[in-house]
């Protein structure tokens, strides 16, 4: 198993992070940007169409994206207690770099809902 390293490559557009995902440190996965597969993914998709790492960089706020926060968002944020806007709130304040090197130290790939 890889070891979970702080690495702005591993941050998700929807602000997850990859870089501590099961799938991705045993190598059954990319990680979503490198993933050809996940190109089902809308959030990832309007990313890349306006040229942004994450939603971040998005005037929008996710919360009232149609495609940050739609059912699939809602039922994985029930799911595991994920709070990706949180995670979108920590990047636009300290960056990406700050993201990652905070979720390599807590070990987890997601802002967690209290």
């Amino acid at each position: 198993m890889k070891p979970i390293i702080a690495n702005t490559e591993q941050i998700a557009a929807c602000g997850l992070y990859c870089g501590a995902c099961r799938k991705f440190l045993t190598e059954k996965c990319p990680g979503c940007k490198g993933n050809e597969k996940a190109a089902w993914c809308k959030i990832r998709k309007c990313c890349e169409e306006k040229g942004f790492h994450t939603c971040a960089e998005c005037p929008t706020s996710v919360t009232e994206c149609g495609k940050h926060a739609n059912f699939m968002g809602r039922l994985f944020s029930l799911l595991f207690r994920s709070d990706r806007p949180a995670c979108i709130r920590y990047i636009r304040e300290h960056g990406e770099e700050a993201f990652a090197g905070e979720m390599a130290r807590r070990k987890c790939q997601t802002m967690k809902k209290p």
